[in-house]
């Protein structure tokens, strides 16, 4: 079978810290930010890359799009290989990375699109008019003669979608396309992905995200990275099946600061993560139980800390169970550590 994108045992590592001239200096420390992964993304699938900041999902798109090259292991787009074969890639492919600032401030909003399409050889004509159709349907008529340099951050961000798609590429890359977009704006983006991908059957979308709905809603399948490896590969909700067996319960309680760890070793819990919220004064925590009867043993933990519990519920697994599960940890904790 031909893939879409096939990566075998690609790997990519940086040198964090130079090394100094005298012999005594500590060698670079090493960041493994890709350890082999090995993916295959069929033609016409949305396949989502899911993780925490730092898990090595931008490496991933940025060697695929062939922005940097893999220390070692082969990634094929359309099976070119990227590293030998840039050129051939580039033709294939768009990328669109969330928060970027692409364009120049003095044109405006139609000239900026206009100008990146010439760069894929679209004729005017054809351009205009898929700018046009573009701009309409995520709600941009009104800025199409404002320079960019006036837009809001998602403003600027719709822009930038409208790039990705405008030259119709074969194979897009969306690196976290919806960061720090309000939720409006980033329901019209996942209905703009979501309705190219069905209409045009023959088309790849390659997107990374750290938003758990997100890649829920969108992707026919997911592969979990954490660390710079692959933990899991599977559709949503073959991912969640695979928790059903276990316990998933939700505990909120007022705002829990100290000590969450003795929570871990508390019997029959499998993994723990938990969420602070401290504009409620709340906390979040989540237990994967190893089955119903264990949450005595944590709610007499919680009430041993003094703490009072203010919601308790039995859930559905969702992806963050499923990355807690591998993980050991939730998003929360991630972008904390």
């Amino acid at each position: 079978m031909s893939y879409a994108i096939e990566t075998l045992d690609l790997t990519r590592t940086f040198k964090k810290g130079k090394k100094k001239n005298n012999s005594n200096s500590k060698k670079p420390e090493l960041i493994m930010a890709l350890d082999k992964v090995n993916l295959t993304i069929n033609p016409g699938e949305l396949f989502g890359v899911l993780g925490p900041n730092g898990a090595g999902k931008t490496t991933l798109i940025k060697i695929l799009s062939t922005l940097l090259l893999p220390t070692s292991g082969i990634g094929l787009v359309d099976g070119i290989d990227v590293a030998k074969y840039p050129e051939k890639v580039r033709k294939k492919i768009n990328m669109v990375s969330g928060g970027e600032h692409s364009g120049y401030g003095i044109l405006t909003v139609r000239e900026n699109l206009w100008m990146f399409s010439q760069l894929y050889g679209m004729q005017t004509k054809v351009a205009l008019q898929r700018i046009d159709e573009l701009m309409k349907l995520l709600g941009m008529q009104e800025y199409a003669r404002l320079k960019i340099s006036k837009l809001s951050t998602g403003m600027r961000q719709k822009m930038n979608i409208i790039r990705g798609f405008v030259c119709d590429p074969q194979i897009l890359f969306l690196d976290e396309p919806t960061l720090g977009l309000d939720v409006q704006i980033s329901r019209e983006v996942r209905k703009l992905i979501k309705s190219w991908v069905k209409e045009k059957k023959e088309k790849t979308v390659l997107l990374t995200t750290h938003y758990m709905a997100e890649a829920d809603e969108l992707c026919d399948r997911v592969a979990i990275i954490d660390n710079g490896k692959v933990l899991a590969c599977d559709s949503p909700s073959n991912l969640k099946t695979s928790l059903k067996q276990d316990a998933v319960f939700h505990i909120e309680v007022n705002l829990m600061l100290d000590n969450l760890d003795r929570f871990k070793v508390v019997p029959g819990v499998k993994k723990f993560a938990y969420e602070h919220k401290p504009h409620t004064g709340r906390t979040d925590l989540k237990f994967i139980l190893e089955n119903d009867s264990y949450i005595s043993a944590v709610t007499g933990e919680i009430s041993n800390n003094g703490s009072e519990i203010l919601s308790l519920s039995k859930a559905e697994p969702t992806l963050e169970d499923v990355f807690v599960s591998l993980c050991g940890k939730g998003l929360e904790d991630e972008n904390r550590a």
